[in-house]
């Protein structure tokens, strides 16, 4: 299963002093809306993204169909079929994709520690 690109969302309380301290870790933005109250930065190996009033708890977050720039890759595994992948395995899905939609979905389930995890593509289904 290729899950894409990964991230941890964290919620935050307050957005500037979360992206101030991520930036003294070596951390910068490269992408995200401060207005919206949220923000992805990288450093060398790893992507968080900052989320203040938007999670409850911090997300695993993976991103079927991108690469690490948020490229489109040519080849991957769409939410739709990972959705049908994790259903068949028995695994409980607290959020679901449209299976006959083509563009992008997203879906959420708990891991055994209520540990949530978002598979959220935000390209159209390969293709399409």
């Amino acid at each position: 299963m290729r899950l894409g690109n990964f991230s941890v969302s964290l919620a935050v309380q307050d957005l500037s002093r979360s992206r101030e301290f991520y930036e003294k870790l070596g951390f910068r933005a490269v992408s995200g809306d401060a207005a919206s109250n949220w923000l992805i930065l990288q450093n060398e190996t790893c992507t968080i993204g900052l989320f203040q009033g938007m999670f409850e708890k911090n997300t695993l977050t993976f991103n079927p169909g991108w690469d690490r720039a948020c490229n489109t890759l040519p080849d991957f595994d769409d939410v739709r079929d990972i959705q049908k992948s994790l259903k068949g395995q028995g695994l409980p899905l607290v959020m679901q994709a449209d299976e006959s939609s083509t563009g992008p979905a997203h879906l959420c389930l708990m891991d055994p520690d209520g540990n949530p995890i978002l598979i959220d593509q935000h390209v159209p289904r390969p293709g399409k």
